[in-house]
């Protein structure tokens, strides 16, 4: 007996020394690898964009405007891969404080933009598909809504269509994302100051034979549809809509969503304040395409926004910035690249949504109350107690 388990131990100790062998006993198993990338995986940025520096603000200040920007299907690895790309620098790299927001929707582990964006807006929990309800489809009071009650000024501004999910989480409310004339209908008479997108189609071409426009026109809004018409709007209730469904690519549409922001700014501001919605829509929309190189100039644009969004915000001293996501997309994997080149490779494992935590960037007075691991719908809670 003891001869038989001797045996079968130098046995056992050959077959480890074997397997050692065959992978090299260096433990450094990433050059087995066989990464293969097509044209989609793989973005190189020739000219990187300047990003902007701002120093801190009084922690303990009077917070008089909210700004919350969406970076839609936002992920870690999505920001990373920006980074990389611009050379390692990014107007995120500002924020002082950071946190983490799961994303679940109450009835499935990987949420939509439509539950995702309600637990942001509403600081509750609801079924996939559902906007601005909760699970029994009663209506909830959003951040938007709850700014409106305090006197506040509101604005959104997206790339989507604005009946889309997110854009559409802070203002309607319905138990099917799917009905988009119905969901564009709840816009006239909102109230929301400043309204930007795309989606015209669901507001002139109506089965119910409706123009959303003229209606919004009589409310007193002043309609464009073209960024003159942003350039030169003064004040007052503001609608654009500059597609018939979701806006082109950002380097065929051009500063759209930039201009909008800043233009949301400059006539929201005022001494009771103001709470704007921001999304980087298409963010999402390029990482379901698996498409890295559209994927990453959305995100330009959006860090682009950020960097806006923060020097109005050291400047007036009284402004929250929150940043964050909806959810990741495309389970996207930062395989390869260089930063001195400013190039990336990567596999996306995924056309759908993924179910990975995603961050929470804040800057401006009581910062640091976002620091943590939470639910996206204690995000809107803490984002709420704060509001004034």
């Amino acid at each position: 007996m003891k001869k038989l388990f001797t045996v079968f131990a130098l046995g056992a100790i050959s077959i480890s020394a074997s397997f050692a062998q065959s992978t090299d006993q260096g433990r450094d198993l990433s050059k087995y690898a066989d990464d293969k990338f097509g044209e989609d995986d793989k973005y190189h940025v020739e000219t990187p964009y300047q990003t902007v520096k701002v120093g801190p603000v009084k922690k303990n200040a009077r917070i008089k405007n909210v700004i919350v920007l969406i970076g839609d299907g936002m992920g870690l690895e999505q920001i990373s891969t920006g980074w990389t790309l611009n050379g390692g620098h990014l107007n995120l790299d500002n924020f002082p404080v950071a946190g983490y927001s799961r994303t679940w929707a109450s009835d499935r582990l990987v949420t939509d933009s439509s539950a995702g964006g309600t637990g942001i807006s509403s600081g509750i929990k609801t079924k996939y598909g559902y906007i601005g309800v909760d699970d029994d489809g009663r209506p909830v009071e959003s951040l938007l809504h709850y700014a409106q009650s305090l006197g506040k000024k509101t604005g959104v501004t997206v790339t989507c269509r604005i009946n889309d999910s997110t854009p559409a989480d802070f203002v309607c409310h319905s138990t099917d994302r799917h009905e988009e004339e119905a969901i564009a209908a709840q816009y006239v008479g909102c109230g929301v100051d400043f309204l930007s997108g795309g989606g015209l189609k669901f507001w002139t071409e109506r089965s119910d034979g409706r123009n959303l426009v003229d209606e919004m026109k009589v409310l007193g809004y002043t309609f464009v549809d073209d960024l003159e018409g942003v350039r030169s709007f003064k004040g007052g209730k503001f609608l654009g809509l500059f597609a018939p469904l979701d806006m082109d690519p950002v380097l065929d549409r051009g500063p759209v969503l930039r201009e909008t922001a800043r233009k949301a700014i400059e006539v929201l501001d005022n001494k009771k304040g103001f709470f704007l919605m921001i999304e980087g829509s298409q963010i999402d929309d390029w990482a379901h395409r698996n498409k890295v190189g559209h994927m990453a100039e959305e995100l330009f644009e959006f860090d682009k926004i950020i960097g806006d969004v923060l020097e109005f915000a050291q400047k007036d001293g009284h402004t929250l910035v929150i940043v964050t996501a909806d959810h990741a997309t495309g389970g996207l994997t930062l395989i390869d690249g260089s930063l001195e080149e400013r190039k990336v490779s990567v596999h996306f494992s995924t056309k759908g949504h993924n179910g990975i935590i995603v961050p929470v960037f804040a800057y401006g007075p009581h910062a640091e109350d976002f620091v943590g691991v939470y639910e996206n719908a204690e995000l809107s809670r803490r984002i709420k107690a704060l509001m004034k």
